[in-house]
């Protein structure tokens, strides 16, 4: 691999300027959930331009492209992947390609994601009398919301006809600086459950609760009486998380509603504790509305199970990376309590979901994924796009070296 790093880093020295025109481009119109028209467009035309056969309109807004090595029958198949949508969030970044779409914005780097995966793919493209083995390159949508772009886009099929060998994504991280990436084997996202909850008791005056069921204290008990199922009933090694980020009493000042609604997420990484802590919500909500003289109402929608990093294949992806990056600028990851749907390709197909450093603390860029500051250090695309080509051909001499 000592000869071609060279010449991946001359085509991403070429590129660079057009996949920062690129990413910018995509993150001045953001496009949420399965709403990635433009964005899908864009992917198209680029594909088109240069050469590479795809396929569209996959999961609504989704893009599957091949690039063929040759002989490309010799050698493994490679899947890439790269989530497309933005975030209902009001930008506050400053920047002259600020989003155009009032409280939307790329506040997760799906743009960076997706402008990294066209340079990449170029490069492959351009160096495919280099390798033996076939990459696709996947687009996906809606990686934000349930159910997600990449279930939908397995149930349609786009591992029936060639089904990959190996899949690896990159994800941006502003904790991290450019010039360093970040790994963690095994499990490393958390999954992901969403649960609605409706209590209702019986409204009145605030001056007179004992005439009332009161369904605000119902829901505040609900609220703290969930924690406990975390710090006592789940096992102390197992991480989990359940936040109310939402609770809706639509009384006065001196009414009490008849009702009150809230939201949350469960997060955690055992499927059998996951549905058990399920049943334990169920249970407790229950409980604690009969035992005010109150009902309630518990929807939980299942979302992406826990993301797992094949570990033989992570230690190998950690091996290129040293190489790429040196030793000092790999890093090893903790366990997230985020979520990604990359997750579904990933018990599909083995694999590692990688982090890239954006951060820079020099230039100021240091705003967390999902906040209204939120921007990366574009000198990180270029490195992005080098090293997940520099990967794949890394993989592919791997795979066809005798052992």
């Amino acid at each position: 691999m000592d000869a071609i790093r060279p010449l991946v880093e001359k085509l991403a020295q070429e590129l660079a300027e057009e996949v920062i025109s690129l990413r910018r481009t995509i993150h001045a119109y953001p496009e949420i959930a399965f709403d990635e028209f433009k964005t899908s467009e864009l992917i198209q035309q680029k594909l088109s331009q240069w050469g590479i056969p795809y396929r569209a309109n996959i999961a609504t807004t989704g893009v599957v492209a091949l690039i063929e090595g040759v002989p490309s029958s010799h050698g493994p198949v490679i899947a890439l992947r790269a989530d497309m949508d933005a975030l209902p969030i009001a930008e506050e970044s400053g920047k002259a390609y600020c989003s155009t779409r009032p409280g939307y914005m790329h506040a997760c780097g799906h743009d960076a994601h997706t402008a990294m995966l066209l340079g990449t793919g170029k490069i492959l493209n351009d160096l495919r009398n280099h390798f033996q083995g076939r990459v696709m390159l996947i687009f996906q949508p809606s990686e934000e919301r349930h159910p997600g772009g990449a279930r939908i886009m397995l149930k349609e099929g786009i591992f029936q006809t060639l089904k990959p060998d190996l899949i690896f994504g990159q994800h941006v991280l502003p904790e991290l600086e450019t010039g360093t990436v970040g790994l963690c084997p095994g499990k490393y996202m958390a999954s992901t459950d969403e649960f609605y909850i409706r209590v209702m008791g019986q409204g009145g005056h605030g001056a007179t609760p004992h005439l009332n069921i009161d369904p605000v204290v119902v829901a505040s008990e609900i609220v703290l009486a969930l924690q406990t199922l975390v710090s006592r009933r789940a096992h102390p090694a197992m991480p989990t998380v359940i936040s109310v980020g939402k609770m809706v009493a639509d009384g006065l000042a001196n009414v009490i509603p008849d009702h009150v609604e809230m939201e949350g997420i469960i997060r955690t990484f055992d499927d059998a504790w996951r549905a058990t802590l399920h049943d334990l919500l169920r249970e407790t909500v229950s409980g604690i509305a009969q035992s005010h003289g109150a009902t309630a109402e518990v929807t939980i929608s299942k979302g992406y199970p826990a993301l797992y990093n094949d570990p033989a294949v992570t230690e190998r992806v950690q091996r290129y990376a040293q190489q790429y990056f040196g030793d000092s600028r790999v890093k090893t990851l903790p366990q997230r309590m985020t979520a990604d749907d990359m997750a579904y390709f990933l018990k599909e197909v083995p694999g590692t979901y990688f982090r890239l450093g954006t951060g820079n603390r020099e230039k100021g860029i240091t705003a967390n994924l999902h906040t209204a500051r939120f921007d990366i250090d574009e000198e990180a695309l270029q490195q992005g796009v080098a090293f997940m080509a520099y990967l794949v051909l890394s993989e592919m001499s791997h795979r066809q070296t005798p052992h």
